[in-house]
């Protein structure tokens, strides 16, 4: 049972080694992030995921009237992919807040519709206590 825990942490470290090398240490641009953080998504790493779509928030702050379309574009992207590990984790709150960020970003159907896909959700679940 060791041996088998060693090993699956053996090969974390180095598929995560791995992945810095093919992408490249330096260049810590939010499409290196985006990309990532898809890739993780693909592989089921979902809290890996989740910190590289938050990085590209942070890497591109709307408070930069500088920023590129291209920029913006992939901000929007970063809280859709955002939001979609948050319903995957069951994180409906944190995953509406992200479904309307993108939304507000790019107003495009496909964002629209994760909103009011997750507003249906919430209206679904049993009721929260209140306090």
């Amino acid at each position: 049972m060791v041996f088998k825990s060693i090993h699956n942490v053996t090969g974390r470290c180095f598929l995560s080694l791995f992945l810095l090398i093919l992408i490249g240490c330096k260049d810590d641009s939010p499409d290196r992030h985006l990309q990532l953080g898809n890739w993780y998504v693909q592989k089921g790493i979902l809290d890996e995921a989740v910190l590289e779509f938050r990085e590209v928030i942070r890497l591109i702050p709307l408070t930069y009237k500088d920023i590129s379309k291209e920029e913006f574009k992939m901000l929007g992207t970063a809280h859709y992919n955002l939001a979609l590990v948050y319903t995957k984790k069951g994180w409906w709150d944190f995953a509406l807040k992200e479904a309307q960020n993108s939304f507000n970003l790019q107003p495009t159907a496909s964002h629209y519709d994760l909103v009011q896909l997750i507003k249906k959700r919430e209206e679904l679940s049993p009721q929260k206590p209140q306090s």
